[in-house]
């Protein structure tokens, strides 16, 4: 079920249409993302300034309730300033508390704006996603890089309102002690152009230390996934030592990075610190020679005091907007990468794909033909051969393979993904509603359900013939006892499947590709985790629930093999023999690999 929430009264989130973002740089970036939140933005920029000038008109008038009030024993005039202090106050908070609502409607825009970006993309990118970008630059941009993009969009409203600020308060001072003005008028650059120096070196050093954790994040899921293999030649203990150099490099490039942090925070008490002394010491020196009224006094005491803190505002939007930029710079080099190949323009839509259900597809370079209709095995001789047919089938990689007479590559991308799926097992169970999970349409704002919280607008009787088919296709996985034995069924919220064995991940990934139901299923080995029992039940209902579909099983299983409809031998990535299991079981090369899993 779809999630979607509310916040500052109206904007809901997700958007139903991220929108088509600047990629030019990241600077245009940003400043695409900040127009598609415009209204929000300018309202946050709006409050943040009434509130922080808010906050710089108390100084004055706790001057004027001294000078005007206390000093001169005016008690009406004490209750006034006293009184305006009060209300500075609570219009302070009232704005205050308005300018975070829509603050926080720019972060979560951005944020979840971002990530549909990011996800849109990667559909995309489809199969060509791990052959064009790293599992650790992937995984930064998605869980690191969009959340500094919503911090940066989200600060920006109380940065602009201390720039204003900072300019009330040294107009103020200059036009009341033009010495303690120019104080001020010079003092504040200053610390600006120091803090921003630095913010240059920090944001290269974050840029490198960036590179360098997606690179051991990349290591690390390379050693995980093939930890077993590494054992077995004895090559642990040199990727071991590769990632100790790695991390340690890392380590170092944080230390760095952190140096660099303590020492603009150094930098932010020091400098605003040195520029209260100056204000304070020169005020001083004018109350004493009568130049200045001692309220006054009290005034550019307060004034330095709040300086302080704007401008610690300041340098702290200057460091998200540097966080940022580097963010959207990672966000855009993988919003420019393309597919490895380009998809074709002829039309695969309902009409053709009827059609081309009675059309087989063939590979010219393997011999490999797959008839519509039926399911087919193929037995490889060699695990990698499985893979690269199963890729060229789907068109996943650029191959000659064709859907009858017309080459798969001149259709579009997105209806050949439509019209054929591939299924294996290293699909990826999501974080969720499980049912959402498995039937991906379940929910969708099409059908009726856009904010998933509240009831559907359609009859409920509509979801009927979803269920229905969500359950068979749970039945012919052999996957309806997993779901029975979850306390709240299909609506269980799974934690991306690491609470079901690596048996039942198969067969929930299994119903999940039967319920796609699409005109071509490619499935790799999609039992060779389960007991023999099991797959039996799977194996025989698997041909019935495909019934006027095209299945192709890549499997060297014999109980799935005796119920394929045919079986295709491929060895050295040729297809060498076709029949029935038990027919080409006389060929030795053929038995060898199909009993080797029993004998073992």
């Amino acid at each position: 079920m779809s999630r979607r929430f509310t916040t500052a009264g109206r904007a809901r989130f997700p958007a139903a249409d991220p929108g088509a973002p600047a990629t030019g740089s990241p600077v245009r970036f940003l400043l695409w993302l900040a127009t598609r939140h415009r209204g929000s933005l300018v309202l946050a920029t709006l409050f943040g300034v009434l509130c922080t000038l808010a906050q710089a008109l108390v100084p004055a008038a706790v001057a004027l309730g001294i000078d005007r009030g206390l000093l001169q024993r005016d008690r009406d005039a004490l209750l006034l300033w006293g009184g305006a202090v009060l209300a500075l106050g609570v219009f302070q908070a009232v704005v205050g508390m308005l300018r975070d609502r829509a603050s926080t409607t720019n972060r979560f825009g951005a944020v979840y704006g971002t990530t549909q970006l990011v996800v849109r993309h990667a559909a995309h990118l489809g199969a060509d996603l791990p052959r064009r970008a790293s599992t650790g630059s992937v995984v930064s941009v998605s869980a690191s890089d969009v959340g500094h993009l919503g911090t940066a969009l989200e600060g920006t409203a109380r940065g602009s309102g201390a720039v204003v600020s900072i300019l009330f308060a040294a107009v103020f001072m200059l036009a009341t002690s033009w010495q303690l003005g120019l104080v001020v008028l010079v003092g504040v650059p200053l610390i600006a152009a120091a803090v921003t120096r630095l913010m240059r070196v920090l944001h290269g050093r974050q840029q490198r230390l960036r590179e360098q954790q997606g690179a051991l994040t990349d290591l690390s899921v390379d050693i995980i996934d093939g930890l077993r293999v590494l054992r077995g030649f004895g090559g642990e203990k040199t990727y071991g030592r590769r990632y100790r150099e790695g991390s340690q490099a890392v380590r170092a490039e944080g230390t760095r990075v952190a140096a660099t942090v303590a020492d603009i925070a150094f930098l932010r008490v020091l400098l605003p610190g040195a520029l209260l002394v100056a204000i304070v010491w020169l005020g001083a020196h004018q109350v004493g020679t009568g130049r200045l009224e001692p309220g006054l006094l009290v005034a550019f005491y307060g004034y330095a005091v709040f300086l302080t803190d704007q401008l610690g505002q300041v340098t702290a939007m200057l460091d998200q907007l540097t966080r940022a930029n580097v963010a959207a710079g990672r966000v855009l080099d993988f919003l420019r990468l393309e597919r490895e190949r380009p998809g074709g323009t002829r039309p695969l839509d309902d009409d053709d794909a009827a059609a081309a259900a009675g059309l087989p597809l063939h590979d010219p370079d393997s011999g490999l033909t797959v008839p519509p209709g039926r399911l087919l095995a193929v037995v490889c001789g060699t695990e990698g051969d499985a893979r690269t047919l199963a890729e060229r089938l789907c068109g996943h990689t650029d191959s000659a393979v064709l859907l009858g007479d017309t080459p798969l590559s001149a259709h579009r991308t997105d209806d050949v993904r439509r019209h054929t799926l591939l299924a294996d097992n290293d699909a990826t169970l999501f974080a969720g509603r499980l049912g959402t999970e498995l039937d991906p349409r379940d929910g969708d704002p099409r059908d009726g359900d856009p904010g998933g919280d509240g009831p559907r607008d359609s009859d409920p009787r509509d979801d009927r013939p979803r269920t229905e088919a969500l359950l068979r296709a749970l039945d012919t996985a052999s996957a309806r006892d997993v779901v029975d034995a979850l306390p709240d069924g299909l609506a269980h919220e799974t934690t991306g499947g690491r609470e079901f064995s690596g048996g039942q991940q198969q067969r929930l990934r299994l119903a999940r590709a039967l319920l796609a139901d699409p005109q071509v299923l490619v499935l790799v080995e999609p039992t060779n985790a389960l007991d023999a029992p099991t797959e039996g039940r799977i194996a025989r209902n698997l041909g019935p629930h495909r019934a006027g579909r095209t299945t192709v099983v890549f499997t060297t299983s014999p109980i799935v093999l005796e119920s394929a409809d045919s079986v295709v031998f491929v060895k050295d990535g040729k297809a060498v023999a076709e029949g029935p299991h038990r027919a080409l079981l006389a060929d030795p090369d053929y038995r060898a690999v199909v009993t080797r899993e029993v004998l073992a």
